[in-house]
């Protein structure tokens, strides 16, 4: 973030397309459309938005209270699942003429159109308003293609006509990841909603996100983009199979696959106490859940030909998927809500879309508080160079 000298002269120079004042603490959706117009950046500055939450309109003080509440808020909606793809986003509390303030430093996004709930805004001087069509567009071909994740980066070879279903992007996919309102007003044609949703390049080439999303042969391009279970009798991998399936097809269908597999394998005892009779289940389906898709968002699709696994022994399950810690993820912080970091941050957004995920960051602490309370051991991870490896005890 800026220097307070730096951000007092910003402050002084009143708001603008790249400065925006509030007196309010409690309007989180007005600041999320504030970060989605400074994250586009219209006009093209190539340069941080900030937000002054603690300044009135005319630039006076508004005698705020800034709490570490207020500060840890601000930082939540990074990752609130609001806001997609994640804007880059710094908050500090700051004293800049003799006035405490939250400041919200957000830099340009390089791959806009930026969205709040399915709604795209920009600013446009002092005022923030919803983009038209044409202004998507124009967001649309200004990312910085070479600076893209890989899966956001087109597949070589692959063509929207012979690789993707158009059905599914029409009836499935494209009316979770925009707002019903939009889509009525929305006359564009198949391609610029594809393009606006980074699912093609600038070119129409379709990208790794819409192939595993969408696409009718995804394993021809990725051929380790599924999920093998095996349940085997005992505890160890010779002994007899009781159960296996590779699970493929496009991501969404592998998900809801692999949730019907654990629910059919989780086993319940039924207890009476008195007159109640009370289902007890060796393993948790929530922390199963949650566990399962963090393995599939957070794997490596790049150079990596291995499955995730879902190995189920007599008294424990093991989670296994290809790629390491990323980012400012480490063996030290994994896990912790408030250090989250995407290798592939648009399959994660389409997976919000799709209603797979609520928000960011929350997989495992959401796993580890369904074993507490369903009694099992917490989750055992093993970090390694290439896998990332989970191990969860039956309950006792």
């Amino acid at each position: 973030m800026l220097t307070d000298d730096e951000l007092t002269c910003v402050l002084n120079n009143g708001e603008s397309d790249r400065v925006e004042f509030t007196e309010s603490t409690n309007d989180l959706d007005k600041f999320r459309k504030a970060i989605c117009a400074f994250a586009n950046d219209l006009p093209a500055h190539q340069k941080p938005g900030f937000i002054f939450i603690g300044i009135t309109d005319d630039g006076s003080c508004a005698d705020l209270t800034i709490d570490d509440g207020l500060l840890q808020t601000l930082g939540g909606l990074k990752t609130d699942g609001k806001i997609l793809p994640f804007p880059s986003m710094e908050v500090g509390k700051r004293r800049l003429n003799d006035c405490a303030v939250a400041v919200i430093q957000v830099e340009p996004s390089d791959n806009p159109p930026v969205k709040v709930d399915g709604r795209c805004w920009i600013r446009v001087g002092p005022r923030r308003a919803q983009a038209t069509a044409e202004e998507e567009r124009r967001l649309t071909e200004k990312r910085r293609w070479g600076n893209l994740p890989y899966d956001a980066q087109g597949v070589h070879g692959s063509s929207v006509e012979d690789d993707l279903d158009r059905w599914r992007f029409e009836n499935e996919y494209l009316p979770a990841a925009v707002s019903p309102e939009v889509l009525e007003e929305n006359n564009r044609s198949l391609e610029e909603q594809m393009r606006a949703l980074r699912l093609t390049t600038r070119d129409g080439m379709p990208t790794v996100t819409a192939i595993l999303m969408l696409g009718k042969d995804l394993r021809y391009w990725f051929p380790g983009a599924y999920i093998q279970f095996v349940r085997h009798a005992g505890n160890e991998v010779t002994d007899d199979i009781l159960d296996q399936a590779e699970l493929s097809g496009p991501l969404s269908d592998q998900l809801r696959e692999v949730d019907r597999l654990l629910k059919l394998n989780i086993a319940t005892a039924l207890h009476t106490q008195g007159e109640r009779h009370v289902e007890e289940p060796d393993y948790p389906f929530e922390a199963l859940r949650e566990l399962t898709r963090n393995a599939v968002i957070h794997r490596n699709y790049e150079n990596s030909t291995t499955p995730v696994r879902v190995t189920w022994f007599a008294d424990n399950i093991e989670i296994s998927n290809p790629g390491s810690v990323y980012g400012v993820v480490t063996k030290e912080n994994f896990g912790k809500p408030d250090v989250t970091a995407y290798r592939n941050p648009t399959i994660a957004e389409a997976m919000k879309n799709m209603g797979f995920m609520q928000r960011f960051g929350l997989g495992i602490p959401t796993a580890r508080r369904a074993l507490v309370a369903n009694g099992n051991p917490l989750p055992e991870f093993d970090i390694q160079e290439t896998l990332v490896f989970v191990r969860i005890r039956k309950k006792a």
